[in-house]
């Protein structure tokens, strides 16, 4: 009898495995090639400070500067956008997802900028979970590393939840590391991320057109009035990160 019992619990155990994968991983339309749409997405903000280390700004910042530039090049190409936020306010990542979702023929790139105890690591990584958003994550590296001295960390699989919940292709950008002394002074200079966005505007243009087609701005872009120049650092303990 034990054993019957087992079987039974194990047949059944199977038997609902496919339906919680499915509930897990959403189907995915690769509209990788013909997006209309693009979600940018600035991670962390308001309470969630994210990644906050000595030689860089906080995460929250530089992630909404960089998205706002990204916003704005992306307009400029005649791609319409969506931005999850667009000032100092938290916003929860199933909400993200639901903006995501809620797009039509649509890609998603969440920014965000990275942290570690080993204040030597740098350098870019992008990340996916679809197979359908293999390829705009895999240009937007190849754009990252167009940057002078920049870092190839490659691209990765991960299990974020506003890539494993993404019915459209979903990617997210980390674009150096704040705990770097080079790269977090890197990220306190609008300038570099001026160049950011436009490398990462280059590859979303080119995956949509095809090479060639993406012009940069010939002169940088003033920052945007509502993201003032971030501080370099801060004085006094930060929030731990609550990531992606």
């Amino acid at each position: 009898m034990p054993r019957l019992v087992n079987r039974i619990v194990t047949i059944g155990f199977v038997a609902l495995l496919p339906a919680c994968a499915s509930m897990r991983h959403p189907a995915v339309k690769n509209t990788s090639k013909t997006f209309k749409t693009v979600v940018v997405d600035a991670g962390h903000g308001g309470k969630d400070s994210g990644a906050y280390r000595r030689y860089g700004p906080p995460e929250k910042m530089v992630t909404l500067d960089v998205a706002q530039r990204l916003n704005s090049k992306l307009r400029e190409s005649q791609l319409k956008t969506v931005m999850t936020r667009s000032s100092d306010v938290f916003i929860p990542l199933d909400e993200r997802v639901t903006i995501e979702n809620s797009q039509k023929n649509a890609v998603f790139v969440s920014i965000h900028f990275n942290d570690s105890r080993r204040r030597g690591i740098r350098g870019f990584e992008t990340y996916y979970h679809s197979g359908a958003s293999f390829d705009l994550a895999n240009r937007i590296q190849e754009k990252l590393m167009t940057i002078p001295h920049s870092a190839n960390r490659g691209i990765h699989t991960a299990n974020f939840r506003v890539l494993r919940n993404a019915t459209c292709p979903a990617v997210l950008v980390e674009c150096g590391f704040l705990s770097n002394r080079s790269e977090g002074n890197q990220a306190g200079d609008w300038e570099y991320r001026e160049l950011l966005a436009d490398r990462i505007a280059e590859a979303i243009v080119e995956q949509r057109y095809g090479a060639g087609v993406y012009h940069g701005s010939t002169q940088l872009a003033a920052q945007p009035p509502q993201a003032a120049e971030p501080a370099s650092g801060g004085t006094g303990p930060a929030p731990a990160p609550v990531h992606r």
